[in-house]
């Protein structure tokens, strides 16, 4: 490939989507391909330090628009700094999480208007787009159910069932608008159901660019 290959991977906490990413990490490797796994907010020294302000459950007072403005910061610096600079060197990048969640989160879920979420992120996004967004779709219900057993919950995560219930439908809201892009993962089978799934739609992906 020429340039390098823009994965990521969507869907609420607990939908089973950090496992994925592990196994299609060791997947592409097995092919021969560089792979440069991240994450949002983070993937960098002054992403994780926002992150850690984001999602630190002392910050109950954070505005709606103060953590849209951080979300973006992380990204924009996600994107300059370890991003583009992957892909212009050929490698497949996965990331756990991007834009979309801006839009879920901050768009469907807090209710800030989508177009101001869209102008702000332009900026940050400076043209990068996944080449393939996989979005593991699981309730809600369920998947914080997982999450909160497992790691306990976080500032988003403490939000109420309606929130998160508003988070999923913005999901179901984005694969309409975006078909091409945006393929659905039945996260509601075993690990190795869900990965032949994976796989599939990576490969379809692969196909095109080599």
């Amino acid at each position: 490939m020429k340039r390098g290959l823009f994965i990521t991977a969507e869907g609420t906490d607990g939908s089973g989507k950090t496992t994925q990413i592990k196994l299609l990490e060791s997947y592409l490797k097995d092919r021969g391909f560089e792979v440069v796994v991240t994450r949002e907010p983070g993937g960098t020294k002054i992403g994780e330090k926002i992150r850690s302000i984001i999602l630190d459950p002392d910050n109950t007072k954070m505005t709606y628009i103060t953590e849209m403005m951080l979300y973006v910061s992380a990204r924009a610096q996600l994107v300059g700094e370890l991003i583009r600079p992957s892909l212009e060197q050929g490698k497949v990048v996965i990331c756990d999480r991007f834009v979309d969640s801006s839009y879920v989160y901050q768009g469907f879920g807090r209710n800030i208007n989508i177009e101001l979420i869209e102008k702000v992120n332009s900026i940050a996004l400076d043209g990068i787009m996944p080449d393939v967004t996989l979005f593991f779709d699981v309730d809600p219900n369920i998947a914080l159910s997982r999450r909160i057993r497992s790691t306990g919950a976080d500032r988003i995560e403490q939000e109420t069932m309606d929130f998160h219930r508003k988070v999923y439908e913005g999901y179901k809201k984005l694969v309409s608008k975006y078909p091409n892009r945006i393929k659905i993962i039945d996260s509601n089978r075993s690990i190795e159901e869900i990965f032949l799934d994976v796989k599939e739609n990576i490969d379809k992906i692969l196909e095109r660019c080599l």
